[in-house]
């Protein structure tokens, strides 16, 4: 079979293998919102993919869910949430400032045990690994999450990421645990976040740029410093 695929298919492709599982609104948010009927403009274009055999979709959700065309999930797998919730998150972002450098279920030790965060990404300059929390666990086994994440940053592994900067020193993300409940856990190390969404991400940072951004510039240069730049 014979066909041509437009820049916007490939796009589409493209972020459908990266984010593993996408519902219809989303794709209509993101590539076809400033159509006169995106709806109707994605449903078709999602058809016909589908029937190309270019993609897959799952219809037990509502609206339809797409996925990979070599996807290993089952079509009514729990791990179809679980993707759909980093893509919620990845949205919130987009309202603010699209991230950068965005990896699924980054595995930056590449061994098993190691951290397994849900969303890596550079976000408004800065660094973050994002974990989504959406069933509540023990402290413990949260604290347990955090002292892996110490593991790396005493490894010095993390230093030759590939998306580390070349002009200057390496950076350790600050680590955001997107969930509902407060853990009760720390770290003397690597910054901890807890927020229920990045809009409260947003506005927990937004009152203090200010401040922030002065502390960046006295601290720009230490290299025991972890900084955060939402600003």
């Amino acid at each position: 079979m014979s066909f041509r695929l437009s820049q916007r298919d490939k796009d589409i492709i493209a972020f459908i293998n990266q984010f593993r599982a996408v519902d219809r609104d989303s794709l209509v948010d993101l590539f076809f919102k400033q159509l006169k009927s995106p709806v109707n403009a994605c449903n078709s274009v999602m058809v016909r993919l589908y029937r190309l055999g270019i993609v897959e979709r799952t219809q037990q959700y509502s609206p339809t869910v797409y996925l990979p065309i070599d996807a290993k999930i089952k079509k009514n797998s729990q791990k179809i949430l679980h993707f759909l919730s980093i893509l919620d998150v990845y949205k919130q972002m987009c309202t603010y400032s699209t991230p950068k450098q965005v990896i699924i279920e980054d595995k930056p030790t590449r061994r098993k045990g190691g951290i397994e965060p849900d969303l890596f990404c550079i976000f408004k300059g800065s660094p973050f690994w994002i974990e989504i929390q959406r069933n509540q666990y023990s402290e413990q086994k949260m604290q347990s999450k955090i002292n892996l994440y110490e593991e790396f940053f005493f490894s010095d592994e993390w230093q030759a990421l590939h998306w580390q900067p070349e002009d200057r020193s390496a950076i350790f993300p600050s680590v955001i645990l997107i969930t509902p409940v407060r853990y009760a856990v720390n770290s003397e190390h690597i910054r901890i976040i807890q927020v229920a969404s990045v809009h409260e991400l947003m506005e927990k940072y937004k009152s203090s740029a200010k401040s922030q951004k002065e502390a960046r510039t006295k601290t720009a240069h230490s290299s025991g410093e972890i900084r955060i730049n939402l600003t």
